[in-house]
């Protein structure tokens, strides 16, 4: 089972000639030796580097006190998030420790865009550790004086990418790693470091600066960060571009963190991934009006291939847990048991099927291909004048947004119940959710009538989500009852009561709806 922990460090290179002292430091009653190591890992990586590029390690180490797999991850504020497996934690062929990890592959392969990793360099550290302790005895912080010898592997020992043999090279360098110690000891022993001669590593990582020929060989990819306080794009802050952008990269992170829990099919993952696919095209359909509408236009269809994929699996899984609730409550007379086990046979089947055709997606080119897109697009989107705009401009967004949820609620209700009038209800709360999310994406900016938007979106969207649940309700239990063999009388007549209960508060749940609608206008 893989264990995680925040990693917060500075690399330096070279080493000091004249050693920290406690009294330099705050907090460190003295420093005493930590002994020894001599660690042994091998690292790897896609062809291009794809991992490393984006600052992250995936290594197999064998020496040491933490021998394992380890997984390193940047975080926005400088520090790394460190999985770690131990060692025969493959999927068990032959025995063979050296194959990846299936949790780590799924880990990454969002990040190495499907293709395979292999061994890329080697790499031999002599460490020769210093803790620093407090007068509990506490460990603070742990200074490493590394020695490292790393070879080349396969394609990365030659600058062009073509196999080669082995090429190898050694240097010293200082790491320092925060224990039960604050960020505070961790700047004053910068200083320290800095006052000896040390400078700060230009390499993220030790593969970092074994393959920094490699890495300068070839641009890397543009990798959206959190929206900058000077806006985002070409957008001035305070801007409707500005905000759109920071929306942009929020969802585009939140889709990127989401790929491994929906392959590795943890619990509400795909729910998630697809509320995120919904908050970026409603974001782009929304705010048309400020971008270059052919690249914004391509990036929702594309978006639109994807949410389809995961609304199977989705409404799999929703219908089941829903479905099977109801069933519970049903009166003995009408066969509860029988009923909830063919409720959980069929939809178990269906979800299983909905979730292996989203990861045929997921491992497809144009998958990959979209979050290449997705990164570009996020990292300067494609403004155009009006994007300099501020509130006014967001608040009229907003106003379109209100009036086309309206406007479809208005058309549905004027028709009588009927397959055509459930179509017409759907298509009005996801007019509602597109509103809400755009006025979400603009909170920042226009502050109280945004929020006053979300919640009013939010109360036509429930009853109309809760409606649309029974529509959906209805035709999977009379296509089950249906598919359920004649002789099993008790469970047909059971998914026949439960059939009847699915528009029960169908009524009540649009005038719901409607009255929420006319407070909306008003």
């Amino acid at each position: 089972m893989a264990t995680v922990h925040e990693e917060i460090e500075r690399k330096y290179d070279g080493a000091v000639d004249r050693p920290l002292t406690a009294a330099e430091l705050s907090h460190v009653a003295r420093l005493r030796a930590g002994g020894t190591e001599k660690l042994d890992a091998v690292y790897y990586d896609t062809p291009d580097l794809h991992l490393l590029r984006r600052g992250i390690t995936l290594r197999r180490r064998t020496g040491g006190h933490d021998a394992g797999w380890h997984l390193k991850t940047p975080g926005p504020d400088g520090s790394r998030t460190e999985t770690r497996l131990p060692l025969g934690s493959g999927d068990g062929r032959n025995g063979d420790a050296r194959l990846l990890p299936a949790e780590l592959v799924a880990l990454t392969r969002a990040d190495a865009r499907g293709e395979q990793m292999a061994p890329v360099a080697h790499l031999r550290t002599r460490r020769d550790l210093t803790l620093l302790v407090d007068g509990k005895g506490r460990t603070l912080a742990e200074l490493a004086r590394d020695t490292v010898s790393a070879e080349l592997l396969g394609a990365s020992a030659r600058s062009d990418g073509r196999p080669a043999g082995r090429s190898a090279t050694t240097w010293v360098e200082t790491e320092v790693e925060l224990a039960a110690g604050d960020r505070a000891l961790l700047d004053e022993i910068d200083a320290r470091l800095l006052q000896r001669g040390l400078h700060h590593s230009a390499a993220g990582s030790k593969l970092g600066r074994a393959l920094a020929g490699r890495l300068a060989a070839a641009p890397a990819r543009a990798v959206p960060g959190p929206a900058e306080p000077s806006g985002g794009g070409d957008a001035p802050p305070g801007s409707v571009g500005a905000a759109l952008t920071a929306c942009l990269r929020a969802q585009v992170a939140a889709l990127h963190e989401l790929d491994p829990a929906v392959r590795m099919d943890e619990p509400d993952s795909v729910h998630r991934m697809r509320v995120t696919v919904r908050r970026l095209r409603s974001a782009l359909a929304a705010h048309r009006r400020i971008l270059d509408r052919a690249p914004a236009d391509h990036l929702d269809r594309e978006l639109r291939r994807l949410g389809r994929a995961l609304g199977g699996a989705r409404d799999a899984e929703v219908l089941a847990r829903r479905l099977g609730e109801q069933a519970a409550e049903l009166p003995p007379a009408a066969h509860p048991a029988a009923v909830g086990a063919a409720i959980r046979a069929r939809f178990e089947v269906r979800y299983r099927e909905a979730h292996r055709a989203v990861l045929r997606v997921m491992d497809g080119r144009r998958y990959y291909a979209l979050l290449d897109e997705l990164e570009r697009f996020a990292t300067r989107p494609p403004l155009n004048g009006r994007a300099g705009r501020g509130r006014s401009e967001a608040r009229r967004m907003l106003r379109k947004q209100r009036r086309r949820t309206a406007r479809r609620l208005r058309t549905a209700l004027a028709l009588p119940p009927g397959p055509r009038r459930d179509r017409e209800l759907h298509r009005a709360r996801k007019a509602a959710k597109r509103a809400r999310y755009a006025a979400e994406s603009v909170s920042p900016l226009v502050g109280g009538p945004a929020g006053r938007t979300v919640d009013r979106m939010k109360r036509i969207q429930k009853p109309l989500g809760a409606h649309q649940d029974g529509v959906m309700g209805e035709r999977a239990l009379a296509d089950l009852a249906a598919a359920t063999p004649p002789q099993d009388g008790a469970a047909v007549f059971g998914l026949g009561v439960l059939y009847a209960r699915q528009r029960r508060d169908a009524p009540r749940r649009v005038e719901q709806a409607a009255e929420a609608a006319e407070r909306l206008e008003h």
